[in-house]
Parts: C-alpha cells; structure tokens; sequence
C-alpha cells in the first residue's frame, strides 16, 4: 500500500498486519518506514516509493518481485494524497497540476506497475477516495476536483477488470482526524499572503471562516481505524462492495447531491463553511 507513513495509510497497515497480512508499506522517508517497522515488526516490510517518480515505482516493483515470487500480490492499496484548498480565482496553476499529478496521474502510476502481480494471485485493488468525489466544497476544488477524477478511473478500471476477475473497490471517507487536515488546511494566513492585495481583500475573511469550520470538522471526526476496517472489508469480504463510504457523515454526504435539486445542495454548504447565502452579498 502507498501512503503508509501516516493517518489512514498507517492505521491500515498496522490493522492487516493484525489481521495476518504481510504488508508492503510504501513510505516516503526511511525514517517513517522504520518507525513502521518497529511497532508492527516483522510482518511488514517499508518500501520507499514516490508516486509522482517513476524510478522509485519502479524500484519498488522490483523489491516487491523478489519477495513475493510467483505468488504475486493479493491486494494493492492505493491511499498516496495530497490536498489542497485555494480560492480557484487565485490558485497557482503548478500547485494545481501537482494536486493532479499526485492524486490522479499517481495512482494510476502505481496501478499499472503493479497490475501484473495482482493478476498473478488474482488479487484485489483497493482505492482510498473521498466524498468529496460526490460534493465539491468551496475553496476545496483542487482536491475535490482530483478525487472526482479519481473515483471516475476506478469505475473504470472496476469494469474493465471484471472480465478477468480482480475487484476493484473504493473506500470513500468522510471526515477523518488525521494529521493531514494540517497539511491541506493548516496555514491559511500563508495561503492569503501569497494571493495579490485584492485577492487578500476579496476572500481573506472567507476563506478564514471556511478554514475554521472545516478544521474544526475533521478535528470531530471519525478515526482513522474505521477506515482501515473498510480496506480490510475490501480486502476479505467474498462478495466485496464497489464503494464503502466510512466515517462522519460520509453516507449522508455521498448521497445528498443525488437527491437535492443543486439550489438547495448550495444553500447547506453556505450554511456550513460560512459563505453567504444572498447572491451578490460582497463587493466585487
């Protein structure tokens, strides 16, 4: 699995060495990978790997080759992201691409590298999503744009590996405690800082305010082991769901866009991140 340093990634990893699973942990850092190490002991095995750089996928295949032989892989976790909230009127393009290139270009890096050795155990994909793939959020759409993205190749990909066999699954959270919620939403004043005088003046206080609450409901949020249980589901369960929704509200969430008319969806999401309701309330 990717993205194992930390958050959901490493209570996943911890939670199918419980269960009996050998583990591939994919880490950035050594350091992370022997922190990993050390706590789930021999059953897993760090495996540096960059999901934006071919060369370290590659080497990782290669490591993973030797270990597992002909046996191949039983299931491939792709939980590697990244987030990233700007007003979209001010959002650095480059910053905008690295989004893409790590939650899209990224994944389907890693799944084509190693799709021949879940063929080889028939083994199973599982993809870590968001239900921000079903609502876009304001100052959210970079991530919400890219996961989006993302769940629309996995049903792809779900479908076109049918014929042969091999589930393809989404785990969808909601909102999760972990410590990305400060890497994606932490450091608002920088963000405003690095926006041109009338960008800071259009959407600094907005843009704190939406910071805030969304802060605070990932702060108020489910752990990150309910979503380690939903990739263990996936892994194991005989008859495996496309999608699991987990975590506060996520059901709620993924649904509410397939039966609220886009006027009514729009007023609940002023209401929550504190955008205003009355069109044309703020200056140009």
């Amino acid at each position: 699995m990717t993205g194992a340093s930390s958050g959901i990634g490493r209570a996943t990893a911890l939670r199918l060495v419980q269960e009996g699973f050998d583990v591939f942990a994919g880490v950035r850092k050594p350091s992370d990978g022997a922190a990993l190490r050390r706590e789930a002991g021999d059953r897993l095995l760090p495996v540096e790997i960059e999901v934006t750089d071919e060369r370290t996928i590659d080497d990782a295949l290669t490591v993973l080759r030797e270990q597992v032989g002909d046996r191949g892989l039983d299931g491939l976790v792709n939980n590697a992201g990244i987030g990233l909230s700007m007003p979209i009127e001010y959002l650095p393009l480059d910053q905008l691409r690295h989004q893409f290139e790590v939650n899209v270009f990224g994944q389907v890096a890693v799944t084509q590298a190693f799709l021949p050795l879940i063929r080889q155990a028939r083994g199973r994909i599982v993809n870590i999503g968001s239900v921000g793939s079903h609502l876009t959020i304001p100052f959210g759409g970079p991530l919400c744009a890219s996961k989006y993205a993302f769940a629309s190749l996995n049903d792809a990909l779900r479908l076109e590996l049918h014929p042969f066999g091999i589930h393809v699954c989404m785990v969808e959270p909601g909102a999760i405690r972990t410590p990305a919620v400060d890497k994606t939403l932490g450091d608002v004043e920088a963000a405003i800082d690095r926006m041109p005088a009338e960008g800071a003046a259009r959407y600094g206080e907005l843009f704190r305010t939406f910071t805030r609450r969304a802060i605070n409901r990932e702060q108020h949020g489910s752990s990150p082991d309910v979503v380690a249980d939903a990739v263990h589901r996936a892994l194991t369960d005989r008859h495996p769901q496309a999608r699991y929704p987990v975590g506060k509200d996520a059901r709620l969430l993924s649904t509410l866009p397939r039966i609220l008319p886009d006027g009514m969806l729009d007023r609940i999401r002023f209401r929550l991140f504190g955008i205003p309701s009355k069109f044309g309330a703020s200056a140009p």
